[in-house]
């Protein structure tokens, strides 16, 4: 037991968007761990002084995989996040982040990877965005290391790209507003993501879906919002063209409205995730928690 123990707190453990929604958390938990993660970011200078003396640091372009290869060398794990698409070509973007892990998995014999992936990614085509999570998924499955992709549910953090709608009282959405699908606290994900991380008790490839504490629908999510606000807040089904001009009138590039607005109509007609909802899928963080802690406090 003391052996294994000593062996889990020596993993030098990269971590990748160590300042996103989960990195931030995932950072944290390795520390209180007692490991010293090394965390790759494009800006340094903006991981806080206080985090910064428990961490090691490396300027690094997740796009550019030269950089993740140099950066990783010495690495025994690496908690993988494709970065946002930023160019008009998202499945472009998505390539490079690609070739970027593979690279560095190949070259540095990285012995464990867990990738941030999501659900839906088992289509492996069709859903928009998340095709570009399907690809890495399959590059990863044969590079001979020990993997275990993440599915990850709809993130809570998701409305906080809607914080204006909410305050006006109105979502939109092109999903059936009474369909369930899987909503999770970034915070869980992280949680997840520690402990196969720092878990010496599986090998090959994984799949570990996250689905957060139970499936709700947007109407339910519209109710829970407005029970913590203490205002009306409803939401209707638009059509697609609708939502797709709305993502072009705020400026994303035409291939990039149709990839963020793939990541829903992909998903919408008759798809069923892979994992079912159990145990091992379920986590604890409420969306009505997570509302009055993060989302009441910026409205």
């Amino acid at each position: 037991m003391e052996e294994r123990a000593e062996e889990r707190n020596s993993m030098k453990i990269a971590v990748t968007t160590s300042q996103g929604n989960v990195g931030r958390h995932l950072t944290r938990m390795l520390i209180r761990a007692g490991v010293r993660p090394l965390l790759l970011t494009r800006h340094p200078e903006n991981v806080p002084a206080a985090l910064a003396a428990h961490v090691d640091l490396v300027a690094t372009d997740s796009r550019e995989p030269g950089q993740v290869v140099s950066a990783t060398v010495g690495i025994d794990a690496i908690y993988w996040v494709d970065p946002p698409a930023e160019s008009p070509d998202p499945m472009a973007d998505y390539r490079r982040a690609t070739e970027s892990v593979v690279s560095a998995v190949e070259a540095n014999r990285i012995g464990r990877v867990a990738f941030q992936s999501s659900v839906g990614a088992e289509k492996r085509h069709g859903a928009g965005e998340i095709d570009g999570l399907a690809e890495t998924e399959v590059a990863l499955d044969g590079c001979g290391a020990d993997v275990t992709h993440l599915r990850c549910g709809y993130f809570f953090t998701n409305l906080l790209f809607e914080a204006q709608s909410v305050k006006t009282g109105l979502l939109q959405t092109v999903l059936p507003v009474d369909a369930p699908m899987s909503w999770v606290a970034p915070r869980d994900i992280a949680e997840v993501a520690a402990l196969n991380l720092l878990s010496l008790e599986w090998s090959g490839r994984r799949v570990q879906a996250v689905h957060g504490p139970k499936d709700l629908t947007w109407t339910q999510v519209a109710k829970i919002l407005a029970d913590e606000l203490g205002r009306e807040v409803r939401v209707e089904r638009i059509a697609d063209e609708q939502m797709r001009e709305q993502y072009l009138q705020a400026g994303m590039p035409p291939a990039m409205a149709d990839a963020v607005l793939g990541m829903s109509t992909g998903l919408r007609e008759g798809f069923v995730p892979e994992q079912e909802r159990s145990i091992v899928t379920t986590t604890q963080t409420q969306l009505r928690s997570w509302i009055r802690e993060e989302l009441v406090p910026l409205l």
